[in-house]
């Protein structure tokens, strides 16, 4: 949500401000502008909606500086308007700032500045921070000073950067919340939500953490507390290459990262899967493997997608390591006062690693004496860093607003966590081996599925005027049949529902017709019996069917009106498969309707307010 770049440095930073913009659009966004120094003079230019509007803007205007912030406005107060798009300014256009984050206390923050005088411009909280900070320069402390004041006014979440035009040297920059991440240059520096607006310029960062202000010059920095205590910060070398957040040709990121996961799910296991052992090598649960192992109960906790790759991993954990495990939403996982102990380990799930929620949670289990553990994509992201150990999924930078390499790289890392713990808690060999065996066929079988991408793009061009589809699954594909609908929902805006096939008769049958298609996710598992039933209720009330099958299931076809064909896999890795015909589903469907899949509306990458 929202996205910060900054400049400060010998070259225009303009161009610079612009291509960083574009790099941060994958976040989520409905308005954009930049802020820079001219002259002594601040110049503020703003548009609502997408960042090329903005740069047709500031191509009609000749514009030059050394120093400057962008941002891109995921709108929480005030309508998406440019009257409410950042950067804000103080009264005299001296003083700019750009923030993501919420701040809680705004209202009374803001009744008491306009008691002193100050005009407000937009509904938003953050211009607050505008007219906040320009009340304590009013009493004749330096800029620094003034925004270090102005924190300890507020509360709430921030990522913040200021410019000041009459201290012209500097961007100051603060985080509670939010992430924000130091770009190291030569005789340049940066600041940025995250690292994909410095991949072009430099490797090396420094990430700041909450509570942390940060004071960035062209050829220095100095990052303190709030409280002003100065601290010394490792920098960190980024292990990610620009290539790897271009199309590389693809029509749309989505589309792209769904025909990496041959790859993805091979980084994920790289290193880590002992075949002949039947078990796995996590060196990020070393530390607290016997804690871990000893657990009495796990709790998995995530939002979205990576909420429902949780629950694959419930129904993985309490089959072989036959521990009680139980999945939250993070959202309300913080704010139900859950009982938890020193005997408990709680998995904490997020492609980013700064979901704002689940890193709330995360905090809270901590408090609590439990061992909080995360698996983040996001090298260096938040949640990576506060967790007591983790794993990272290595999944590769995931652009595409709409999850799809990073779940099935989080189901393969729940499975790898599976047979580490099941080893260790006596489950034997040669059964654990079974899986082992089948994870080592899963990227060929992956890619046999995406060769049928033609196929199910004109299965879409069948399905793309339909109002509504039933998503049906049971046992391991009843979390499937969730992330199915949820991935239709994001991308098509077409209502989605997913269901456990057996609770259609408590409800959703009442909606089926021939104008409802309904999408049954039925390999031949354990449930496979039970799922031609449902089928059989389906088929008897009109309904349209889709079948996620086996390749050599003949039954299936004589039942349902189209079929997708998968390689068969053992039970626990079928969420794997069977998930990614409906990732190209949901794709295509929405191409088809001329939709922008990797910026759908309202939606965001990086969920930093809760």
């Amino acid at each position: 949500m929202c996205g910060i770049v900054g400049y400060v440095g010998n070259k225009n930073c303009v161009p610079i401000l612009l291509q960083g913009l574009k790099r941060l659009e994958y976040r989520g966004y409905d308005s954009a502008g930049i802020g820079i120094i001219q002259e002594h003079k601040s110049v503020v230019i703003k548009s609502k909606g997408k960042v090329s509007l903005l740069e047709e803007k500031v191509n009609e205007l000749s514009l030059s500086s050394n120093i400057g912030i962008g941002h891109t406005r995921w709108a929480t107060h005030g309508i998406p308007n440019e009257q409410n798009a950042h950067p804000h300014t103080n009264t005299d256009k001296t003083l700019f700032i750009i923030h993501n984050g919420i701040i809680e206390n705004f209202q009374v923050l803001k009744n008491g500045l306009m008691a002193l005088g100050y005009k407000f411009d937009s509904d938003t909280d953050s211009e607050v921070f505008a007219h906040l900070i320009d009340s304590f320069l009013a009493k004749g402390y330096n800029l620094s000073k003034s925004v270090q004041m102005a924190l300890n006014e507020v509360d709430g979440t921030y990522g913040l950067a200021v410019i000041y035009s009459k201290e012209p040297d500097k961007i100051i920059a603060a985080r509670k919340g939010s992430p924000l991440v130091i770009g190291l240059g030569n005789g340049e520096n940066f600041i940025a939500s995250d690292v994909s607006p410095l991949l072009a310029y430099t490797k090396n960062v420094i990430y700041l953490d909450d509570g942390e202000f940060a004071e960035i010059y062209k050829d220095s920095y100095l990052v303190k507390t709030i409280a002003d205590e100065q601290i010394e910060k490792e920098i960190h070398e980024i292990d990610m290459s620009l290539d790897e957040i271009d199309k590389s040709g693809y029509a749309h990121f989505m589309l792209k990262e769904i025909m990496e996961q041959p790859e993805s799910v091979r980084n994920s296991m790289r290193g880590r899967l002992l075949v002949e052992e039947g078990s796995a090598k996590l060196g990020g649960l070393t530390d607290v493997l016997d804690r871990l192992v000893s657990s009495k109960r796990i709790v998995i906790s995530a939002c979205g997608t990576s909420w429902h790759a949780a629950l694959v991993g419930e129904y993985m954990l309490e089959q072989y390591a036959r521990i009680p495990v139980e999945v939250e939403y993070a959202s309300e996982f913080r704010y139900r006062n859950p009982l938890l102990s020193g005997e408990d380990s709680i998995l904490f799930i997020s492609q980013s690693g700064e979901t704002a929620d689940t890193l709330a949670a995360l905090r809270e289990a901590k408090n609590k004496g439990a061992l909080a553990l995360g698996i983040c994509n996001v090298v260096g992201s938040t949640i990576a860093r506060e967790s007591i150990s983790g794993v990272y999924i290595h999944a590769g930078p995931e652009i595409g607003v709409a999850s799809t390499k990073a779940f099935t790289s989080q189901l393969v890392v729940l499975a790898l966590i599976t047979l580490l713990i099941s080893r260790r808690r006596g489950l034997k060999a040669a059964e654990c081996k079974k899986i082992t065996e089948a994870l080592v066929e899963i990227p060929s079988k992956i890619e046999k599925i995406l060769k049928l991408n033609e196929g199910i793009e004109r299965l879409a061009e069948e399905f793309k005027d339909s109002r509504n589809f039933l998503y049906l699954g049971r046992g391991y594909n009843f979390p499937v049949a969730l992330e199915g609908a949820l991935k239709l929902k994001e991308i098509s805006y077409i209502h989605a529902e997913g269901y456990p096939a057996a609770e259609m008769k408590h409800g959703p049958i009442a909606l089926i017709d021939e104008d409802m298609p309904v999408v049954f996710i039925a390999p031949k598992d354990s449930t496979y019996e039970k799922i031609l039933s449902n089928i059989q209720e389906v088929r008897a009330r009109g309904g349209r069917i889709i079948a996620v099958a086996d390749s050599e299931d003949k039954e299936i076809d004589e039942l349902v009106d189209f079929t997708i064909k998968i390689p068969r896999t053992i039970e626990i890795l079928t969420p794997i498969l069977t998930s990614i015909p409906l990732q190209l589903l949901a794709y295509h469907i929405a191409v088809k309707k001329g939709l922008d899949v990797d910026q759908p509306r309202n939606l965001a990458k990086s969920v930093t307010v809760e």
